[in-house]
């Protein structure tokens, strides 16, 4: 535990350090409003703080900078209620009413999104999903012989399929078939297989056939998850060294590593990983700030935000937060409109 001095002094150093990437010098600190101590307080509570492992020193004449102790010290201290200002809170108003389309998109949009708002690279998972059931099945008449089968899955993913009908098919017949897949696969598990009664309509029948064939192929579909990355060119800008642009660029091209990484910080019960704490060597000077978001009350996967160790924290929280539960919000409705 810090005094209340102490802490002062360290948030100062930490704001300040975010601010400028330069090292922050005792004189600096001095001037900060409400602090009222002198230089050479400030500069022996820094050396003290240097001392106990919250900064360090990156060359004998320099200032301190923080150390991940220092950033943990600060974040920690951060109210839990931090808030995006106004057009912010507006950019993300506007870009979840005009979100639509399939849930790979709305992923990938967001991901990009979430990059522009925080000038940080971002990540959106996608969870691994158990088999999914089947919440719709539509099908439509493209051409004659062309039918296009639509099936939308509880997760709010949807499937399509074009069929190649042997013979010409009119919108009534399809109609019925359609109706039929609905009454019998609405509730199943996507990707199983499953024969339908026949329904002494020859016509209805083939149609029906050609689409269980062509959405339920029999097989297990092997669930992975969804790794969407918006802005990865941004970390460029947050580091001098150009081997580390390259190691962190590589690591957000290694999509197995960033999902474990995601899941290691959740299970840690942390929103927010600090250099050392992620366990990835190219990673020391970045961190993690993640939440979680759910589809109808269900966990269905991560947003996060990876950065260098000196990114503006309270906003970084504010922006995941706000995002994450948008985006639950935004795919729930989808469903249920579905």
């Amino acid at each position: 535990m810090l005094d209340d001095r102490k802490a002062a002094i360290l948030r100062a150093v930490v704001e300040e350090y975010i601010e400028t990437a330069q090292p922050v010098g005792s004189a600096s600190v001095a001037r900060v409003p409400g602090l009222s101590v002198s230089s050479a307080t400030v500069r022996n509570e820094m050396g003290a703080l240097e001392r106990d492992g919250y900064l360090a020193q990156p060359h004998t004449s320099a200032g301190r900078i923080p150390t991940d102790k220092g950033y943990r010290f600060f974040v920690d201290s951060l109210t839990p209620t931090g808030r995006l200002d106004a057009s912010q809170n507006q950019q993300v108003r506007t870009f979840f009413n005009r979100a639509h389309g399939e849930l790979e998109r709305m992923l990938s949009d967001t991901s990009r999104f979430l990059a522009g708002l925080t000038d940080y690279a971002a990540v959106v998972v996608r969870d691994a999903e158990d088999p999914a059931r089947i919440r719709s099945v539509q099908l439509v008449v493209l051409a004659p012989r062309v039918v296009l089968a639509v099936v939308v899955l509880a997760s709010g993913a949807i499937e399509k399929r074009t069929l190649e009908l042997a013979e010409d098919a009119d919108e009534m017949v399809v109609g019925a078939a359609s109706a039929r897949l609905a009454s019998h696969l609405v509730g199943e598990i996507f990707g199983t297989s499953l024969r339908l009664p026949d329904s002494e309509v020859p016509d209805v029948d083939r149609v029906v056939a050609a689409a269980v064939r062509s959405l339920l192929p029999g097989e297990e579909p092997e669930y992975q998850p969804q790794v969407f990355i918006g802005g990865a060119a941004r970390m460029a800008a947050a580091f001098d060294a150009v081997g580390t642009i390259r190691q962190v660029l590589g690591i957000l091209e290694q999509q197995y590593v960033l999902v474990s990484l995601v899941k290691d910080v959740l299970d840690r019960g942390l929103t927010v990983a600090i250099g050392g704490e992620l366990g990835v060597q190219p990673l020391s000077d970045c961190s993690i700030v993640v939440a979680p978001y759910e589809i109808e009350g269900e966990p269905a996967g991560t947003v996060g935000i990876l950065g260098p160790t000196r990114m503006h924290y309270e906003q970084t929280l504010a922006a995941v937060a706000v995002v994450s539960r948008r985006l639950g919000q935004a795919l729930s409705k989808g469903s249920e409109e579905r």
